[in-house]
């Protein structure tokens, strides 16, 4: 059971336009949710910023940033925010991806959270989307 499950948090990490960042948002987001004792939500909250991330990464040239949020009574809220004002691209279903390189992230996302969307957001004067989804913990 996480610790202070009815305490909300929320953590950012401000993230460079650099492939690297998906990796060091990923391995962050493994320790913020161990240090909560959310290790059950771990490896699909990885791979859903992991698909959030490098979209922001890769479709925009902009700085990006990750955004972790607990909401009691048990809903994490994983986003990332970005430079580009436009809508992203709606999902694919995932059974017209099986020979597809690339267009399967949000269609992943979509599969594996329970709830996900995006909004236009600004960030000091800079616009831009956030995109999020959320996973419900079982505990």
């Amino acid at each position: 059971m996480p610790e202070n499950e009815s305490e909300p948090w929320e953590y950012s990490l401000y993230i460079p336009n650099d492939p690297r960042a998906v990796t060091v948002s990923r391995r962050t987001l493994r320790l913020i949710l161990t240090m909560h004792g959310l290790i059950g939500l771990v490896d699909t909250a990885e791979l859903l910023a992991t698909e959030l991330v490098g979209n922001a990464v890769r479709h925009t040239k902009g700085p990006a940033a990750l955004r972790v949020r607990w909401s009691p009574p048990g809903v994490l809220r994983i986003g990332a925010w970005d430079a580009d004002p436009e809508p992203p691209e709606p999902p694919r279903p995932l059974g017209r991806l099986v020979d597809v390189e690339e267009g399967r992230g949000l269609a992943l996302v979509r599969a594996c959270s329970d709830l996900w969307g995006w909004q236009p957001l600004s960030r000091f004067g800079n616009r831009g989307k956030y995109v999020w989804c959320e996973l419900t913990s079982a505990a």
